[in-house]
């Protein structure tokens, strides 16, 4: 799509999602809505964008606001399967929302078992989807990623290539307010199984994130490396560095009480710096994309 549609989908987008709520929205509010889409899910656009000067990632609040108008427009449609021996699988969305219909020629591996990528979502040639995973509207997921059984990319989450989410990876959805960034995992990055990354929390390129780390944006990580403390501040979020490892750590409370109590509170810790020998612990197989 050219950056003159673009430009014209974005001024439509902006004038209708000033309508008053509970006006009528003009009749072409829904193809706008699906421009929209149509662009996400072929990459011309994305809910997020990273600087190109100062590396910081920012959401892209004119995609997010189409993304909220399409649930606006949308009408309840029945989504439902009939399955063998009429048994029905059950599902009532919007109709702006269903599940992206995908073919061959999309060159996504999507393994048998409940799988689903919707509608507005951009997925790229050469990713694995394991059974089952969620891809939400708004996502973008890069080349020759893997996105293991239980996984979910929320809505507007960015994730680059050749990233490894682990199964039952939590990758959190962020549409309000349109101008909090999303959570953004880059280039290379393992993520661990059942980990949580939310609230807009950055990954840089490379890092190696534990299995069972949770990280928010009120969460404190503790660098050993570095001898630093890495915060989220009031207009940044939590980033965590490229080429981190990160694990599951505790550290003593202060209160007196507390402490006499022997309670601690969890907290992620990176331990050192991706090596060689991380490397090779982490490496994933080619053969299996």
């Amino acid at each position: 799509m050219s950056a003159p549609d673009i430009h014209e989908i974005e001024q439509r987008i902006d004038a209708l999602a000033a309508t008053p709520a509970g006006k009528q929205l003009p009749e072409d509010a829904h193809t706008v809505v699906d421009r929209l889409l149509d662009a996400l899910e072929a990459g011309s656009v994305r809910a997020a964008e990273k600087d190109p000067v100062t590396g910081e990632w920012r959401a892209v609040p004119w995609v997010k606001r189409g993304i909220l108008l399409g649930f606006r427009v949308g009408g309840m449609i029945d989504m439902s399967l009939s399955g063998a021996r009429g048994v029905t699988f059950s599902f009532f969305d919007k109709d702006t929302y269903p599940p992206r219909p995908l073919g061959l020629d999309n060159g996504i591996r999507i393994v048998p078992g409940g799988s689903s990528i919707r509608r507005g979502a951009y997925v790229a040639k050469g990713v694995v989807c394991m059974p089952p995973m969620y891809v939400n509207v708004g996502a973008h997921v890069g080349a020759a990623t893997l996105i293991d059984s239980h996984a979910l990319v929320g809505s507007c989450a960015q994730v680059g290539e050749r990233v490894h989410l682990s199964a039952a990876a939590q990758l959190g959805g962020v549409l309000e307010p349109v101008n909090a960034s999303p959570v953004v995992v880059e280039d290379d990055v393992v993520v661990g199984g059942n980990c949580g990354i939310y609230e807009g929390t950055v990954v840089r390129r490379g890092a190696v994130i534990g299995a069972g780390v949770v990280l928010t944006r009120g969460t404190p990580v503790y660098d050993l490396e570095r001898q630093i403390v890495h915060r989220a501040e009031r207009d940044k979020p939590l980033v965590i560095p490229e080429m981190a490892v990160v694990v599951p750590g505790a550290r003593t409370v202060k209160n007196d009480w507390g402490q006499s109590q022997g309670i601690s509170l969890q907290t992620p810790v990176i331990v050192k710096y991706r090596d060689e020998k991380t490397d090779a612990a982490t490496a994933l197989e080619s053969w299996l994309r």
